[in-house]
């Protein structure tokens, strides 16, 4: 009976992994337009791509999460080339989270304060479905706002096997986390 049971979730695990790494979240079309832009720090590409799309005005706000503490402003913009304007207008820097799931929680906070109804959610394609669902999660728990709709804009990468299967691994552990109210 054991033996059927762990057999059984074997393969679901197996099965998992495998629409995980195959089918990895893609970018959201050019054309979709949200209120505002979260991106996540940690990998390439990240924040361009979030940038290009304040710039389009595809958003009117932008919240870089998870800033080191040490970075100022000035050089953010100096290194990403951003105008003093779209700076003082439209960027806030997140210095208050570490990992996926404070920078959900700091996001979660932003969109409260500037009442953010659509989101676009910007990460690495192998990192999208964990970001996507801290960030559900942490709007549900902040009642000071409604829920916003949140469009995933995954940038794409070329992740290695092991990273698939520790993203993969850190999903399920978030995943039961929550289920059992942790």
């Amino acid at each position: 009976m054991f033996r059927r049971i762990g057999s059984a979730l074997l393969l679901v695990w197996i099965l998992g992994f495998l629409w995980f790494a195959w089918f990895l979240p893609q970018p959201a079309p050019d054309g979709a337009r949200t209120q505002g832009i979260v991106v996540l720090t940690g990998g390439g590409g990240r924040i361009p791509r979030a940038l290009a799309i304040l710039r389009a005005d595809h958003a009117t706000r932008l919240l870089v999460s998870g800033v080191d503490r040490q970075v100022r402003p000035s050089e953010f913009a100096a290194q990403y080339d951003v105008e003093p304007r779209l700076m003082a207008c439209c960027i806030t820097l997140g210095f208050d989270s570490v990992d996926t799931r404070s920078n959900a929680r700091e996001a979660a906070g932003w969109i409260a304060q500037y009442h953010v109804r659509s989101v676009r959610l910007v990460t690495t394609d192998w990192h999208m479905r964990r970001a996507a669902f801290d960030l559900w999660v942490a709007t549900r728990r902040n009642r000071a706002s409604p829920e916003p709709a949140i469009v995933r804009d995954a940038v794409p990468s070329h992740p290695s096997l092991k990273i698939l299967f520790l993203e993969y691994n850190k999903l399920l552990a978030r995943m039961v986390a929550w289920l059992t109210g942790l």
